[in-house]
């Protein structure tokens, strides 16, 4: 609510009463502001941000052409240390020892709190120095600008992993103009709406019964507390994309796109091009290509896609059910590649699809367990381990949020570009009038619900936070 409030109002009087000429003045108001959205998540966290940017810029500059090949490589290789150094720290210390002290040893556990965004702005800084090693961007020698990339608010604490190359000209000569402004707006009032409408109702499905002693649920109760999991992820995650794609707009900034509708997808390989593509697309260019990606023989085509996934899995959270997440998808991805791709080619186009959903449901219940043994038991009970078929819990479920879910269902398909298409194909003036104000007219009501839910409801933090 602070945000929506104060936070941005006052960003955008400051920002634009800045004149338009003076775009340095201009983005050092989105930098300082950028920071305090930051320190307001965690002050004492702004040490560890700003020593990312100092290693982001130093290192950049090191690795640029002008400089020799050996400091160039050893400029990557301590970006790349002291990045993952300061993630695994943060991140991964905790998880590595208890599970060295399951072999018998007594380590400490370091209990050290998780930094919010910490695995996106370390994957930015790695992405812009690698970049600037291959030349594919030149190294800034103004350290504010890469500060900017990297600390830049909306993409700061749950990405889009944007890249450098993506917004370095909003960066040094972006022009802010009305039309990018209202359709950024746009764009971020639908994200909020998807938010505090949907994604926020189907998770009080979802956190209702995966709190529950799984042995207690019954196939459909099971069914639909996975079901609905797999609509808040979807919803609560891409709600934030829709969000800090419209700020960035709002801004000058274009970035591309996080998802593409991925609930529509017939296989596993592309589910994964159209769900957090600028996670796998990181992945893909920084990892899976230089490790050889499919141009080498199959043990090794095998073994940089196993890496690959296992090192996903392991991103998203220092647990064994992510590792697990990571493992499955990795499995089916091969299995596509290499064993049943060519007979799902001939399926029919629903059997595909149901494929798809099956598996990535279960991937979900490993994502949203708080362990590996829940998520087993939960997935016990979806496959009838507890004995019941179905019961009065999951019909009250349905039934209390029924409006919800049937919007989340269609809204889970591309139904605004089948509308967009049908308005553009009669080319009269009420289909005019409505692809030139039925956006907006349908932002003010979804803006207005919002804010009635904003200051109703509870509050419930993005998931991704806390990755």
């Amino acid at each position: 609510m602070s945000f929506m409030f104060f936070f941005l109002p006052a960003l955008l009087i400051v920002y634009f009463l800045v004149p338009a000429r003076r775009r340095g003045a201009r983005n050092a108001v989105l930098l300082v502001f950028s920071l305090f959205f930051y320190i307001y998540g965690g002050v004492r966290f702004l040490i560890l941000i700003l020593a990312s940017i100092v290693i982001t810029y130093a290192c950049g500059l090191l690795a640029s052409p002008e400089c020799a090949r050996k400091i160039r490589k050893a400029a990557v290789l301590i970006a790349v240390i002291l990045g993952l150094g300061l993630l695994a720290w943060f991140k991964y210390s905790g998880f590595l020892a208890e599970t060295i002290n399951k072999l018998g040893t007594n380590l400490p556990i370091p209990k050290v709190a998780l930094p919010i965004g910490i695995s996106f702005y370390t994957f930015k800084g790695l992405s812009y120095v690698l970049d600037v090693y291959r030349g594919d961007v030149k190294a800034h020698r103004n350290p504010f600008k890469v500060a900017l990339y990297i600390a830049f608010f909306p993409q700061l604490v749950a990405g889009p992993i944007a890249r450098y190359s993506e917004i370095e000209g909003a960066i040094d000569v972006k022009r802010e103009n009305f039309e990018d402004f209202s359709a950024g707006a746009i764009r971020f009032v639908f994200g909020l709406a998807k938010k505090m409408l949907l994604a926020n109702a189907w998770g009080m499905i979802a956190d209702s019964l995966f709190s529950q002693n799984p042995g207690n649920l019954s196939v459909l109760t099971a069914w639909i507390g996975a079901l609905a999991y797999t609509g808040q992820i979807y919803f609560d995650f891409s709600a934030y994309s829709d969000m800090a794609l419209g700020l960035g707009r709002m801004f000058g900034f274009r970035t591309p796109e996080n998802f593409n509708y991925p609930y529509i997808a017939k296989s596993i390989t592309e589910f994964w091009r159209r769900w957090h593509i600028s996670l796998s697309s990181w992945f893909r260019d920084y990892l899976y290509i230089p490790l050889g990606g499919s141009r080498v023989n199959r043990l090794r085509h095998i073994r940089n896609i196993a890496v690959v996934w296992l090192l996903t899995g392991l991103w998203h959270g220092a647990a064994w059910n992510f590792i697990i997440w990571g493992a499955w998808f990795g499995v089916l991805l091969l299995g596509e590649k290499f064993i049943w791709g060519r007979l799902m080619d001939k399926a029919h186009t629903s059997l595909r699809h149901i494929y798809t959903m099956l598996a990535v449901v279960i991937s979900w219940v490993f994502f949203r367990s708080g362990t590996a043994v829940q998520a087993f038991r939960y997935i016990g009970a979806m496959f009838g381990a507890s004995g019941a078929l179905y019961d009065g819990q999951g019909i009250y479920n349905i039934v209390e949020y029924l409006p919800e879910l049937i919007i989340g269902v269609v809204a889970v398909l591309p139904v605004k570009k089948f509308a967009e298409r049908f308005l553009e194909s009669r080319r009269g003036a009420l289909s005019g009038a409505l692809l030139a104000w039925g956006p907006a007219a349908l932002g003010l009501v979804l803006l207005a619900l919002s804010y009635l839910k904003l200051v109703t409801g509870s509050y419930s933090p993005f998931i991704y936070f806390k990755f």
